[in-house]
């Protein structure tokens, strides 16, 4: 199981005993007075109640453990829930652990945001991925959690339904590209599609053949694995006149096709299908957000191979909706498959579409590992995604898409081309050759080539696949 506690093993209670082998003390950084130990000691430990930060502090009837919150005026669920991640990770040796963090949290916070968030950063900091190991690490001894707050129990169900949307995604990123094939992320999507009681289509080679998806079959042609297409759809009891849409870049391997990449710069592409692999966890979890509209999650996948039918640089091929596009580089594929999804998307007439891709290592040079890069045409839809990734405390920065910088696009064989001119800007004018597939729907653009992965674990994050987006795609749905 890639959580490694589940929503049986946490109790939410009104008034929790401290009768547990570790109980958390919850302090704010104006607070630490309230401590139940001296300031020179959290001094000497280095403790300031930073958002996080921990210390165990041993007592004669049981231990205490310090968890910092940071500034009481700055508190949010995202904080929270790093908090209680920290805790966990922190308790992780011992049977069992009280916590009050929803509980402090709520004079702060609306009291089942808080314990929702508390009981997805306990989940999600369990998390390992260990499917590949011959021998699994020793499991953690923390077993039994009880969660001091007001809330109802149902609140705890929901959160860990949202952690296992996020814990899918993170399963499906850390997998290696070799035993992660398009049949494979459609059949993983299938299944989530069970799980959620949702409609799923999947479409094959030859449906793919039938339906014009000149992007995906251009970048497939190197491969010996078939591509898919897959669309999942939540429909509204009682159905819904409104439609949003979330396209998922699902690239399963990136050798960067005939443009071959470094052998240094193969060695993340396994990561490559983070956006699919985000809209996929986001559908699993789809009926926690309650949306009152119709919800479809189109992932285009395949893998990029440098085969001897592989697509050439200077190729031209037909996206569905008809334009044509010079193929100067087939290491800029992920917007070649992304055409053919925002086409699809675009004949459902949506209210709106946000797309998800680790689209290009520019972005990673512009805001660094921990920051999504976000574009898009509606200012009203751009500022709703925004408000989502606060809630959901997914890190974005909002880019502009330059007019100017279109000209760059233009081919002289075809409609455009999928580069650039020169080596600057890159994730501005990738954002521009996207946009030439949403026609006049509202759209956004996420670029998640940094946080799709971590190299640090803390919070509620472990080291490798974060799951990046799941949360925001949740929190846009329900805020339609």
């Amino acid at each position: 199981m890639p959580l490694t506690l589940n929503a049986d093993q946490l109790t939410l209670v009104a008034n929790a005993p401290d009768d547990t082998v570790v109980v958390d003390v919850p302090l704010f950084e104006d607070a630490l007075d309230a401590a139940p130990v001296d300031a020179e000691f959290m001094t000497g430990a280095g403790f300031e109640a930073k958002c996080g930060q921990t210390l165990l502090v041993p007592s004669p009837d049981g231990s205490r453990l310090l968890v910092g919150l940071g500034a009481a005026d700055d508190l949010d669920v995202a904080k929270v829930r790093k908090a209680a991640g920290a805790a966990r990770s922190a308790a992780k040796s011992f049977g069992s652990l009280t916590t009050h963090i929803a509980a402090v949290a709520s004079d702060h916070l609306d009291a089942d945001a808080s314990a929702g968030a508390v009981v997805q950063g306990l989940l999600l900091s369990s998390y390992r991925f260990d499917e590949l190991r011959g021998e699994p690490p020793e499991a953690d001894e923390l077993t039994s959690i009880t969660v001091a707050t007001g809330a109802a129990n149902d609140v705890a169900e929901e959160a860990a339904t949202i952690a296992a949307g996020v814990a899918l995604t993170r399963d499906l990123v850390n997998r290696p590209g070799g035993t992660l094939r398009a049949v494979d992320l459609a059949d993983a999507a299938t299944a989530a599609a069970g799980e959620a009681g949702i409609d799923i289509e999947v479409w094959d080679l030859e449906r793919c053949r039938e339906e014009r998806l000149g992007g995906i079959l251009a970048v497939n042609a190197g491969s010996t694995h078939e591509p898919r297409l897959v669309k999942m759809t939540y429909e509204p009891d009682g159905g819904s006149d409104t439609t949003i849409v979330f396209v998922g870049k699902g690239i399963t391997f990136d050798t960067g096709g005939l443009s071959l990449k470094s052998g240094e710069g193969m060695m993340g592409m396994k990561t490559d299908m983070g956006g699919a692999a985000a809209v996929v966890g986001a559908m699993r979890a789809i009926r926690t957000a309650s949306p009152s509209v119709r919800v479809v999650g189109i992932c285009c996948c395949t893998d990029n191979q440098p085969g001897p039918e592989a697509i050439m640089p200077g190729d031209v091929f037909a996206a569905r909706n008809g334009k044509t596009v010079e193929v100067l580089n087939t290491d800029a594929e992920g917007r070649l498959v992304l055409a053919d999804g925002l086409s699809l998307a675009v004949e459902m007439a949506p209210a709106a579409i946000i797309d998800l891709a680790t689209l290009t290592g520019a972005c990673l040079v512009a805001l660094g590992g921990d920051i999504a890069g976000l574009m898009g045409s509606d200012d009203a839809l751009i500022e709703r995604v925004e408000s989502a990734a606060a809630t959901a405390g997914d890190e974005m920065w909002h880019l502009p898409l330059p007019p100017q910088y279109r000209k760059q696009l233009d081919s002289t064989i075809a409609d455009l081309k999928n580069i650039g001119t020169g080596r600057y800007g890159g994730t501005l004018t990738a954002g521009l050759f996207l946009k030439e597939f949403t026609g006049d729907v509202p759209w956004v653009h996420l670029d998640i080539a940094g946080p799709v992965m971590t190299e640090d674990a803390s919070g509620e994050y472990t080291k490798g696949a974060t799951g990046f987006a799941v949360r925001t795609l949740l929190e846009v749905a329900a805020s339609f």
